[in-house]
């Protein structure tokens, strides 16, 4: 059925739901599983939500993030191994998230992408937008959303 499985995650609760489905899924699949978190790029402004920092601050900073990101990519890809799914652990960085998977989608050439859905409703959807609904939107193979 599917062959390479794509998971995002953010660390949270819900993602762990989705990242555990997609484990379960792809073990009834025998098939490949990538793990894949988005990390920020620090915003170098005020403008952009930014406290200044020293670019040496900055680096550190979004060094901090990734290896954070990396440790929970790192996570899932042994509990998913230890099922015997092979399973690539992925961090990538980028400000826009739905953007991110949509690329990494066509770079790991996965057929299914698990997500979960925060579930935001009005005026914190509009103002906050839905990473999901818009990967849910341009996506061009099918999309598993657990809520």
């Amino acid at each position: 059925m599917y062959q390479r499985i794509l998971v995002t995650t953010d660390g949270s609760k819900l993602s762990n739901k989705a990242v555990s489905s997609a484990i379960a899924l792809a073990s009834l699949c025998k098939a490949e599983l990538v793990a894949l978190q988005v990390v920020p790029r620090y915003p170098q402004t005020y403008f952009e939500g930014g406290i200044a920092l020293a670019g040496d601050d900055v680096k550190q900073v979004e060094k901090a993030w990734s290896d954070a990101a990396q440790k929970v990519v790192d996570g899932i890809k042994k509990t998913a191994e230890a099922k015997g799914i092979k399973t690539k652990a992925v961090v990538v960085r980028s400000d826009v998230v739905s953007d991110a998977v949509l690329a990494a989608i066509k770079k790991q050439n996965c057929d299914l992408i698990v997500m979960a859905s925060h579930g935001r409703r009005g005026i914190k959807r509009l103002l906050l937008g839905s990473e999901t609904q818009h990967v849910l939107t341009h996506a061009n193979i099918p999309v598993l959303i657990l809520k």
